[in-house]
């Protein structure tokens, strides 16, 4: 069967604000020294499996000239413009229709835009075990992340010894971010697995859930993907695509349905989510600084610089994050990084939008 994927890149990436931008955000910027872009990461992991024809990416229509220059040799129909951001069901749902539009039937996975894997051979060993489980029947699938700390941030999946195939294990039920205790509950039992977001099914199955789960959405959907190549696909784009529910495919589809499975993932994952995986990703210095750009430090340990041609002296700094761009410089304790989003409702706020 047709190996598809679903590429999902339309997300701002504000928590790496002031690197990334609503003209440039995280998934199309560099942060790992091989220079390669986390949208052409993520793509150059899965071609040994899909074909670049056989690739999608759904992205803000803003992003199509990145998409574009990045993924070179992706079919121009297979950037798919979303007019506005509905969250994952309706973006998954829109790949589906595309790829029913060319394929009677194919596999399909839905990948994030913007994780880092570290072992690509062990990834995509799972995905194809994946792919089988997916193509043997009306099979969900699910690539978890075995916890190795109680995360707060993460949504999680408890699945069953009972019924496992391989390594492969069904489902239980999907759980949302924790508290801190329940957190550390999950960890301990060692039945729950981290939420990566990473998809495999056939996209008949897929229909069918969004048909038994979210029918008026899948009504929309129709609509589309009967507009599609035609000289009305934008304009019925336009039109129809807001009108679905903002909803995620968690919620609408994967919390309910059955026959998921799920597989273990042991291949280095890390979803980047803020300035603080470049720890994760990036040389440290003797002095546990990750270091980039024109910086000298002093007498500063356990630090992220991140600068440009302008020269930054660090002095006698400890756990602090600083990026300088052009136009902005971000300082700000690594305790608190989950506050650069505030920044930015500041910035919203006072109508500081040449900043954002």
């Amino acid at each position: 069967m047709k190996k598809t994927a679903l590429i999902m890149a339309g997300g701002r990436g504000e928590r790496f604000w002031p690197r990334s931008r609503k003209d440039l955000p995280k998934q199309f910027l560099s942060l790992t020294d091989d220079g390669r872009t986390m949208i052409q990461l993520t793509v150059d992991r899965i071609l040994p499996l899909v074909d670049i024809k056989d690739v999608y990416v759904a992205t803000n229509r803003d992003y199509k000239e990145l998409v574009r220059e990045q993924l070179k040799g992706i079919p121009d129909e297979n950037i798919l413009c979303e007019p506005m951001g509905r969250n994952t069901a309706p973006c998954i749902g829109l790949g589906a229709m595309h790829i029913l539009n060319k394929y009677d039937d194919a596999l399909m996975m839905v990948l994030p835009s913007d994780s880092l894997i570290k072992d690509g051979d062990r990834y995509r060993e799972l995905i194809k075990e994946a792919f089988d489980i997916a193509s043997d029947g009306e099979n969900l699938v699910t690539m978890g992340i075995r916890p190795s700390y109680p995360e707060t941030g993460y949504g999680y999946i408890k699945y069953l010894q009972e019924g496992s195939r391989g390594r492969t294990f069904r489902v239980d039920k999907f759980v949302e971010k924790p508290s801190l205790e329940l957190a550390k509950e999950y960890l301990a039992t060692g039945q729950y697995l981290w939420n990566a977001g990473m998809f495999v099914w056939k996209v008949s199955t897929i229909v069918k859930q969004f048909e038994n789960f979210l029918p008026d959405m899948l009504k929309g959907l129709g609509t589309i993907k009967d507009a599609i190549g035609t000289k009305d696909e934008d304009k019925v784009l336009k039109e129809v695509f807001p009108t679905l529910e903002s909803i995620s495919i968690d919620y609408g589809i994967m919390e309910k349905a059955g026959s998921i499975y799920t597989i273990p993932g042991d291949f280095g994952w890390d979803d980047v989510g803020s300035w603080l995986a470049v720890e994760r990703i990036k040389k440290a210095d003797d002095d546990n600084n990750v270091i980039d750009g024109n910086v000298i430090t002093i007498g500063s340990k356990d630090c992220i610089i991140q600068a440009k041609d302008k020269l930054i002296a660090a002095v006698g700094l400890k756990d602090i994050v600083v990026v300088d761009t052009d136009d902005a410089t971000l300082i700000c304790d690594k305790a608190a990084t989950a506050d650069i989003k505030k920044v930015l409702e500041n910035l919203r706020n006072n109508n500081r939008t040449e900043y954002l």
